[in-house]
């Protein structure tokens, strides 16, 4: 079977339905793809609370850009980054081959974000500055009400009404070329009529890579099987827009062995069963032995760098151990997103026995941490307090307090994939780039596909990637009719 339009969009998340919502209000026959049923379309934007950097409804946060430049790549050559702050045109065969987020997308990017944003409020979407997980933070957080699920529904919605054709339990395998290379369109698969040829402008908004164990143990290493999605949206993105565009030959982007980290309780089956509150603990592995700062910074700043540390672990695991004192700490309970209940015991001797953990392990662990710590003055649970141990390593920066009130408590850690790094790259249309840096006829990404960082996540970002240039997309495919 063979069916035409203007607009193919692999994925029915945030960054697919806003370049299907796009295209069609320009008047464009717009066809999503979902492989997922209606009922649980939106992949991971369904389930994520849709943080957005951002510090007022109009602004981006003051370091948005920055932040994003200093995590856009590793050790860059200095003559390729001089070349860069030029104008596209004037660029080396080189610079325009790099696979990192060039200033010019971040510009484009940062600028874009405002008026997506009333794009958004225009369908009834509602934003507000509303708590979060994060009990200490250097940056606001702006959130759609209702969180992504909110987005989803809203843009799925307006959708529907201007005529977009969803395509339920269908899934992208390869890209239609003709005998030039172009892009034609998508081969798909339909789970009870097999085979379909999709003629149209692909957008690729189909996700990175964390479902799918084999290209994680590709790309990550064996460890990968430590990891599992931060919720079950995740599951459903599994790599074939990714490898369907690199066979075509699409630069790629981002950095291909890491992914974004999030802490979770491997208990719970709940979306985003977070763990925020080891800022007020100690950390220990399965050993009884810390192994990192506990709270080297706010927690929104520093959580992914210590759940790497987590991830590096025997068997990927540890467990934060707590005393009674940290009902103290105001609104502790919005640090804990799991549906389980903590490990508790009268002692840390049996805490230690409940966790598994070598004979008296846990004890000489919190011994010599409870030894380090300063007084207690100046304790100051919601900000930086400088409350460091003395002579203890590693040493643990911040919020310092001896753990000696019983019954203790652990929650068991591990550290979840929110989305892979790598991805493809694309220009500031939203265009797909070959390994020449040059434009692929008819090909567009948006959202996690599109590779965007190395080593450290640009926090609250990743929405607002897929919204933005899922929109840029369709109106680049548009305004080239």
């Amino acid at each position: 079977m063979e069916r035409t339009f203007d607009v193919v969009v692999a994925g029915c998340g945030v960054a697919g339905l806003s370049a299907a919502v796009a295209a069609a209000e320009r008047g464009l026959a717009v066809a999503v793809l979902e492989r997922a049923s209606r009922a649980d379309r939106g992949g991971q934007s369904r389930y994520t609370e849709a943080y957005l950097r951002m510090k007022a409804i109009d602004q981006v946060s003051d370091d948005f850009e920055t932040h994003l430049a200093e995590n856009a790549g590793v050790y860059m050559d200095p003559d390729f980054a001089a070349e860069m702050v030029q104008g596209r045109e004037s660029w080396s065969h080189a610079a325009r081959t790099l696979s990192v987020l060039d200033p010019e997308l971040i510009g484009c990017f940062a600028d874009s974000v405002p008026d997506t944003i009333a794009w958004l409020q225009g369908m009834g979407v509602k934003f507000d500055f509303l708590p979060t997980q994060f009990l200490t933070k250097t940056q606001p957080r702006l959130l759609p009400v209702g969180g992504g699920e909110a987005l989803v529904e809203a843009l799925a919605a307006r959708a529907e009404r201007l005529g977009v054709t969803f395509l339920y339990q269908t899934t992208a395998r390869r890209l239609l070329l003709d005998e030039d290379g172009a892009v034609q369109g998508l081969l798909v698969h339909h789970a009870q009529d097999g085979g379909m040829r999709l003629k149209g402008a692909v957008v690729l908004a189909c996700g990175g890579f964390e479902g799918n164990p084999a290209l994680l143990a590709k790309y990550m290493g064996p460890r990968s099987v430590y990891l599992r999605p931060v919720c079950k949206g995740g599951y459903f993105n599994r790599g074939e827009g990714i490898e369907m565009a690199l066979e075509a030959g699409a630069a790629p982007s981002g950095e291909f062995g890491s992914y974004h980290a999030e802490p979770v309780d491997p208990r719970s089956g709940v979306s985003e069963p977070s763990i925020f509150i080891f800022p007020y603990g100690v950390l220990v592995n399965k050993a009884g032995q810390r192994f990192t700062d506990e709270a080297p910074g706010t927690v929104d700043a520093y959580y992914e760098r210590v759940t790497r540390r987590i991830y590096e672990q025997d068997q990927g695991i540890a467990y934060v151990v707590l005393d009674q004192r940290v009902k103290e700490v105001p609104n502790y309970r919005l640090a804990i997103r799991t549906d389980q209940p903590a490990i508790e015991a009268d002692t840390l001797s049996a805490l230690g026995a409940r966790l598994g953990l070598p004979e008296g392990a846990l004890e000489a662990t919190v011994e010599r941490y409870n030894a380090a710590c300063p007084t207690e003055t100046g304790f100051k649970p919601l900000e930086l307090d400088g409350l460091a141990t003395q002579g203890l390593a590693p040493r643990k920066s911040n919020w310092s307090r001896r753990i000696e009130q019983g019954p203790f408590m652990a929650y068991p850690i591990i550290s979840s994939n929110v989305f892979t790094f790598g991805g493809l790259k694309i220009n500031p249309s939203g265009q797909v780039l070959d390994t020449d840096g040059n434009p692929m006829k008819n090909l567009y990404a948006a959202g996690e596909i599109v590779g965007t960082y190395y080593t450290n996540y640009t926090g609250a970002t990743s929405v607002l990637k897929g919204l933005v240039f899922g929109r840029r997309s369709a109106n680049h495919i548009a305004d080239a009719r």
